[in-house]
């Protein structure tokens, strides 16, 4: 595979990266460039982490990267996921591993690692302490929203500060070429590339896909703000599950914040712009939507769906019908993994309910 097209699988359906010229460059010298991605274990996997996520480790895979996902069961232990219980998040983290391979990340071309295996490695802490030295603590209150908290809220705990060095001590522990995650957090591969340059290690190439916002909400318009009304797994009400069944889709979708003729606060053009769209070109296919006078037209473009759907002509219940229709289509192949497996199920709704 040629650089432009390994390059072109990276980048797409991504919302930044830092830098482009990094990445050709990488691409350009390197076959098996190393990259990761890091995962809290907690709680059930949505669509957002699942089919956005899931689908841009396929894409690294297939441009050649040399695959971890760091399952952070120590990082989730400092956020006092799952009641701090370590014995339930590393549950969590052997579910994650079923979920990315019910999306279809192949099992035998990423390597699974645990956060708790690198830190034996006594220059682990040295690597914190080395980072923690170099930056000011407000600093590091300022990246504490990768945790899922804003900079402004009571610090209660000290290990909480750890956190985002932590974050930063993986990517060079690692010898990351590439450090992927949501745009959510930027601000913990930032600080890798500032320190990187202090302390003598290689600055990550940070490429940042787009978060799902809340299905039950208007989106703020500010960038800051949409962080924080994003999908989570840890609100089960917020968005939609890979492994929910076809009348738990359908009940989430109809129940929807999706105001007639809004796609700007409209959560619902977000999934169609970074969920369902992607599936259909793939397919190459459009999105049916049946439209009252003209029966059912077919949408190629979200641009000429938008547009329709600002000027009246879609009602949101036909737009919500035609959502629930492909979120099963695309999330049938993983209810059958999930049918095969059902005891990790099992197992995570007695610690998620608990």
């Amino acid at each position: 595979m040629d650089v432009d097209k390994r390059y072109s699988l990276i980048a797409r359906n991504t919302m930044e990266i830092v830098t482009h010229e990094e990445l050709r460059e990488i691409l350009n010298v390197n076959s098996k460039p190393r990259g990761y991605w890091g995962f809290e274990c907690s709680g059930f996997i949505h669509i957002g982490m699942g089919l956005i996520t899931g689908r841009k480790i396929i894409d690294a895979v297939n441009a050649g990267v040399d695959f971890i996902i760091l399952l952070a069961d120590w990082h989730s232990w400092i956020n006092n996921k799952l009641g701090g219980d370590l014995g339930n998040i590393r549950l969590a983290g052997e579910y994650f591993i079923h979920g990315f391979t019910a999306i279809g990340v192949p099992r035998d071309k990423v390597k699974y690692v645990w956060a708790s295996e690198i830190i034996n490695d006594p220059e682990y802490w040295e690597t914190v302490i080395r980072i923690g030295k170099s930056v000011s603590l407000n600093r590091i209150v300022r990246a504490l929203p990768i945790m899922g908290r804003k900079s402004e809220e009571e610090i209660r705990e000290f290990a909480w500060l750890i956190y985002p060095l932590m974050q930063v001590a993986d990517i060079f522990m690692l010898k990351l070429d590439m450090a992927f995650a949501g745009i959510d957090q930027r601000k913990a591969h930032m600080l890798a590339r500032d320190v990187s340059k202090k302390l003598g290690f290689k600055a990550p190439i940070c490429i940042h896909t787009p978060l799902l916002p809340s299905l039950y909400q208007p989106v703020p318009m500010g960038k800051e703000e949409k962080i924080f009304t994003k999908m989570s797994k840890s609100k089960p009400e917020s968005g939609i599950f890979i492994h929910d069944n076809e009348e738990e889709v359908k009940r989430k979708i109809i129940k929807s914040y999706c105001p007639p003729n809004d796609v700007e606060s409209n959560p619902l053009f977000y999934l169609l712009e970074y969920i369902i769209f992607p599936y259909l070109e793939e397919r190459g296919k459009g999105l049916i939507v049946k439209v009252k006078g003209n029966g059912e037209v077919e949408f190629k473009s979200l641009y000429e769906l938008k547009a329709w759907y600002t000027q009246g002509k879609i009602h949101p219940l036909d737009l919500k019908i035609s959502i629930i229709d492909e979120l099963n289509y695309i999330l049938t192949p993983i209810r059958k993994y999930f049918d095969k497996h059902s005891e990790i199920l099992e197992e995570m709704r007695k610690i998620v309910q608990a």
